[in-house]
């Protein structure tokens, strides 16, 4: 019997060049205020603030060109805390992954 090496693979780093902002898809609660401008905060159906997304599902702040913030600084909380190639980024780009296969 012939033994295979096993052969380790590993996902690709995030990086902001890499960065597919899956995460500017999801609910953004405003918990804090972070000086998020108005133009940018809608209210869900049971009367709290969050960010408004656009009818194509993505977030208002977030330039469709680049893909990136384009209120970084003044980012909500929860953004902040939702780190770039943490295990909850990585599900959520897995997630957006399967959707467009």
């Amino acid at each position: 019997m012939t033994n295979i090496p096993h052969i380790q693979i590993t996902e690709p780093a995030v990086t902001c060049s890499t960065c597919a902002a899956c995460c500017c898809q999801l609910e953004v609660m405003l918990i804090t205020d972070t000086g998020v401008p108005q133009r940018y905060i809608d209210t869900d159906d049971w009367g709290g603030e969050v960010m408004l997304r656009l009818d194509d599902g993505w977030c208002a702040a977030l330039d469709r060109d680049t893909m990136m913030c384009t209120i970084y600084e003044l980012r909500p909380l929860i953004c902040r805390e939702f780190e770039m190639g943490a295990p909850e980024c990585l599900e959520e780009r897995a997630g957006i992954a399967t959707v467009y296969r």
